[in-house]
Protein backbone atom coordinates (compact mmCIF):
# COMPACT_ATOMS: atom_id res chain seq x y z
CA UNK A 1 0.00 0.00 0.00
CA UNK A 2 1.43 2.93 -1.48
CA UNK A 3 -0.70 5.98 0.59
CA UNK A 4 0.31 9.04 1.76
CA UNK A 5 -1.35 12.52 3.79
CA UNK A 6 -1.40 15.46 1.78
CA UNK A 7 -3.03 19.09 1.84
CA UNK A 8 -5.58 20.15 -0.90
CA UNK A 9 -3.76 22.01 -3.22
CA UNK A 10 -4.82 22.83 -7.37
CA UNK A 11 -3.09 19.49 -7.90
CA UNK A 12 -5.70 17.63 -6.42
CA UNK A 13 -8.92 19.12 -7.45
CA UNK A 14 -10.05 16.42 -9.77
CA UNK A 15 -8.94 13.76 -7.02
CA UNK A 16 -10.77 15.51 -4.60
CA UNK A 17 -14.23 15.47 -7.03
CA UNK A 18 -13.70 12.32 -8.11
CA UNK A 19 -13.69 11.07 -4.34
CA UNK A 20 -16.51 12.97 -3.06
CA UNK A 21 -19.10 12.99 -5.59
CA UNK A 22 -18.75 9.10 -5.01
CA UNK A 23 -19.53 9.67 -1.65
CA UNK A 24 -22.28 11.72 -1.47
CA UNK A 25 -23.93 9.45 -4.12
CA UNK A 26 -23.01 7.03 -1.37
CA UNK A 27 -24.41 9.09 1.45
CA UNK A 28 -27.89 9.69 -0.11
CA UNK A 29 -27.95 6.09 -0.92
CA UNK A 30 -26.93 4.29 1.46
CA UNK A 31 -27.49 6.81 4.44
CA UNK A 32 -24.18 6.12 5.46
CA UNK A 33 -21.76 8.16 7.51
CA UNK A 34 -20.21 11.37 6.71
CA UNK A 35 -17.19 11.28 9.19
CA UNK A 36 -14.35 13.17 8.89
CA UNK A 37 -17.35 15.61 9.22
CA UNK A 38 -14.69 18.89 8.02
CA UNK A 39 -14.71 18.08 4.59
CA UNK A 40 -18.40 18.51 4.26
CA UNK A 41 -18.88 21.18 5.80
CA UNK A 42 -18.85 23.47 2.47
CA UNK A 43 -19.42 22.63 -1.11
CA UNK A 44 -16.99 21.38 -2.89
CA UNK A 45 -17.74 22.67 -6.61
CA UNK A 46 -16.46 25.71 -5.54
CA UNK A 47 -13.02 24.97 -4.83
CA UNK A 48 -10.93 28.11 -4.25
CA UNK A 49 -13.14 28.53 -1.33
CA UNK A 50 -13.67 24.76 -0.42
CA UNK A 51 -9.98 24.70 0.11
CA UNK A 52 -9.76 28.13 1.99
CA UNK A 53 -12.65 26.77 4.30
CA UNK A 54 -10.54 23.72 5.40
CA UNK A 55 -7.44 26.07 6.00
CA UNK A 56 -9.38 28.97 7.94
CA UNK A 57 -8.99 28.61 11.71
CA UNK A 58 -12.21 28.23 13.15
CA UNK A 59 -13.28 30.41 16.16
CA UNK A 60 -12.14 29.03 19.42
CA UNK A 61 -15.13 30.18 21.10
CA UNK A 62 -17.75 29.19 19.02
CA UNK A 63 -16.87 25.42 19.69
CA UNK A 64 -14.13 24.61 17.36
CA UNK A 65 -10.24 23.89 18.13
CA UNK A 66 -7.17 24.23 15.46
CA UNK A 67 -7.58 21.53 13.26
CA UNK A 68 -5.86 20.37 10.02
CA UNK A 69 -7.55 18.25 7.03
CA UNK A 70 -6.11 16.12 5.36
CA UNK A 71 -6.14 13.42 1.90
CA UNK A 72 -5.14 9.97 1.33
CA UNK A 73 -3.57 9.60 -1.45
CA UNK A 74 -3.05 6.48 -3.50
CA UNK A 75 0.04 6.94 -5.04
CA UNK A 76 0.18 4.00 -7.12
CA UNK A 77 -3.57 4.81 -8.74
CA UNK A 78 -3.34 8.36 -8.08
CA UNK A 79 -6.59 8.53 -6.67
CA UNK A 80 -7.94 9.65 -2.94
CA UNK A 81 -9.24 6.58 -0.61
CA UNK A 82 -10.44 9.09 2.30
CA UNK A 83 -9.39 11.91 4.39
CA UNK A 84 -8.57 12.73 8.04
CA UNK A 85 -9.30 15.57 10.39
CA UNK A 86 -6.94 16.40 12.96
CA UNK A 87 -7.81 18.59 16.03
CA UNK A 88 -5.09 20.06 17.39
CA UNK A 89 -6.17 19.80 20.80
CA UNK A 90 -9.66 18.63 22.95
CA UNK A 91 -12.33 20.73 24.49
CA UNK A 92 -15.42 19.42 26.30
CA UNK A 93 -17.23 18.56 23.93
CA UNK A 94 -14.44 16.56 21.78
CA UNK A 95 -12.76 15.43 24.62
CA UNK A 96 -16.66 13.34 25.07
CA UNK A 97 -17.40 11.95 21.18
CA UNK A 98 -15.37 13.91 18.76
CA UNK A 99 -11.45 12.55 19.60
CA UNK A 100 -8.54 14.24 18.13
CA UNK A 101 -8.93 12.54 14.91
CA UNK A 102 -11.84 11.68 12.41
CA UNK A 103 -11.26 9.40 9.34
CA UNK A 104 -13.34 8.54 6.70
CA UNK A 105 -12.92 6.01 3.64
CA UNK A 106 -14.60 6.87 0.12
CA UNK A 107 -17.41 3.64 -0.31
CA UNK A 108 -15.42 2.21 -3.56
CA UNK A 109 -12.05 1.93 -1.12
CA UNK A 110 -13.47 0.38 2.20
CA UNK A 111 -12.40 -3.11 3.75
CA UNK A 112 -9.16 -2.87 2.09
CA UNK A 113 -7.37 -1.95 5.11
CA UNK A 114 -6.86 1.81 4.02
CA UNK A 115 -8.28 3.30 7.15
CA UNK A 116 -5.73 1.47 9.41
CA UNK A 117 -2.48 2.67 7.23
CA UNK A 118 -4.44 6.47 7.40
CA UNK A 119 -5.26 6.19 10.56
CA UNK A 120 -1.25 5.03 11.42
CA UNK A 121 0.13 8.19 9.45
CA UNK A 122 -2.79 10.28 11.01
CA UNK A 123 -0.83 9.66 14.26
CA UNK A 124 2.56 10.75 13.10
CA UNK A 125 1.10 13.81 12.63
CA UNK A 126 0.02 14.07 15.92
CA UNK A 127 3.36 13.61 16.79
CA UNK A 128 4.38 16.00 14.82
CA UNK A 129 1.83 18.48 16.77
CA UNK A 130 3.42 17.27 20.17
CA UNK A 131 -0.44 15.22 20.79
CA UNK A 132 1.05 12.39 22.95
CA UNK A 133 -2.16 10.57 23.77
CA UNK A 134 -4.73 10.67 20.99
CA UNK A 135 -8.51 10.33 21.56
CA UNK A 136 -10.44 8.36 18.83
CA UNK A 137 -14.42 7.78 18.90
CA UNK A 138 -16.07 5.79 16.19
CA UNK A 139 -19.94 4.30 17.01
CA UNK A 140 -20.61 0.96 18.66
CA UNK A 141 -22.10 -0.42 15.57
CA UNK A 142 -19.07 0.71 13.12
CA UNK A 143 -17.06 -2.66 13.63
CA UNK A 144 -14.27 -1.32 10.97
CA UNK A 145 -13.59 1.60 12.25
CA UNK A 146 -13.49 -0.29 16.10
CA UNK A 147 -10.61 -2.33 14.08
CA UNK A 148 -8.54 0.06 12.44
CA UNK A 149 -8.37 1.93 15.57
CA UNK A 150 -7.12 -1.02 17.88
CA UNK A 151 -4.74 -2.11 15.20
CA UNK A 152 -3.29 0.87 15.98
CA UNK A 153 -2.71 0.36 19.64
CA UNK A 154 -6.13 1.60 20.31
CA UNK A 155 -7.69 1.08 23.89
CA UNK A 156 -11.15 1.14 24.61
CA UNK A 157 -12.08 3.73 27.81
CA UNK A 158 -15.82 3.25 27.76
CA UNK A 159 -18.86 3.61 25.93
CA UNK A 160 -21.25 6.64 26.15
CA UNK A 161 -24.73 7.29 24.60
CA UNK A 162 -24.71 10.79 22.26
CA UNK A 163 -27.78 11.66 20.93
CA UNK A 164 -29.47 8.09 21.47
CA UNK A 165 -25.95 6.33 19.55
CA UNK A 166 -23.27 4.63 21.95
CA UNK A 167 -19.98 6.17 21.11
CA UNK A 168 -16.54 3.59 21.86
CA UNK A 169 -13.76 6.28 23.44
CA UNK A 170 -9.98 4.71 22.54
CA UNK A 171 -6.92 5.99 23.78
CA UNK A 172 -3.79 5.74 21.45
CA UNK A 173 -0.43 6.46 23.51
CA UNK A 174 2.20 8.07 20.93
Amino acid sequence: MNIELVHLTNEYKEQLFEMLTEWKNDIIVNHTDISPWRIWESDFHDFDAYRINLETKKDANNHWVPDTTLFCLDKDRNIFVGAVNIRHYLNEELLKTGGHIGDGIRPSERRKGYATSMIALALEECKKLGIKKVLICCSKDNIGSAKSIINNGGVLENEIEDNGHIEQRYWISL
